[in-house]
């Protein structure tokens, strides 16, 4: 069976308040490669999101995205007030040599430290992954899916592009033997016109032995032979379980 490498799948849920959605996307590669996109607190779950990604699609640039949207009090960030006064004590030395300086609180949220995602004890952890598991596991039979309604596609092109080389196979087949007889011919022909100009006559044996010479030269049995076989053989992977 033949798959496409490009291919796209996603999953999504709603659990506890919060909302799960997985899209998982591929580009063609000769190895695997997975680009994981997991929110702050649920990147501890890339490694096993790469294990499962690995070992169902084997293949390709894989890209990986889980969207949340909480709506419980439990997901809002935590303030580290400890950050938030450090920084406060950095702006007041700033302000001191600059009093222009302002800064508003959105602007302090978004700095590096100050909002931090709730932790997550050993059962939410678990619990988490069993989410993320089912759906990333949906998403990949999707993406599955696609790939195989795609590459049914590439071999109906593929096979129809060998039958059109099995139809022109088989003419030359057909045409070959005649090459030599039809050498034969021009060659006594313009002998026969030299050697009546020259008033001689043609030895037999040399036209024989000079249209020995090119149909050897010319013959071609081996590789229409050849040709065939691979013909044969690439059906027979087009058709084949592994890919």
């Amino acid at each position: 069976m033949i798959l496409s490498m490009t291919g796209c799948g996603d999953a999504s849920c709603q659990e506890d308040g919060v909302s799960h959605s997985v899209e998982i996307r591929s580009l063609n590669n000769r190895y695997f490669k997975a680009v994981i996109r997991l929110p702050e607190h649920l990147q501890f779950l890339e490694p096993q999101v790469e294990r499962l990604l690995r070992s169902r699609l084997g293949r390709g640039s894989v890209n990986y995205y889980l969207r949340l949207q909480q709506d419980s009090a439990e997901a809002a960030y935590k303030i580290n007030t400890a950050v938030v006064e450090a920084y406060l004590a950095v702006l007041k030395d700033i302000v001191k040599e600059n009093t222009s300086t302002t800064m508003d609180l959105a602007t302090m949220l978004m700095l590096p430290g100050v909002c931090q995602p709730p932790e997550l004890d050993e059962v939410s952890r678990e619990k988490q992954w069993a989410i993320l598991e089912r759906l990333t596991s949906e998403a990949i039979d999707r993406l599955i899916e696609m790939r195989q309604a795609e590459g049914k596609t590439i071999r109906e092109d593929m096979l129809r592009h060998c039958g059109a080389i099995r139809r022109h196979l088989t003419e030359i087949e057909k045409r070959a033997p005649l090459v030599v007889e039809d050498y034969r011919k021009k060659l006594q022909s313009r002998v026969n016109v030299l050697l009546a100009e020259a008033n001689l006559e043609l030895q037999e044996e040399a036209l024989i032995r000079e249209v020995a010479v090119f149909a050897e030269r010319c013959d071609i049995n081996e590789e229409l032979s050849r040709l065939g076989s691979h013909l044969d053989q690439f059906v027979e992977l087009c058709d084949a379980d592994d890919y």
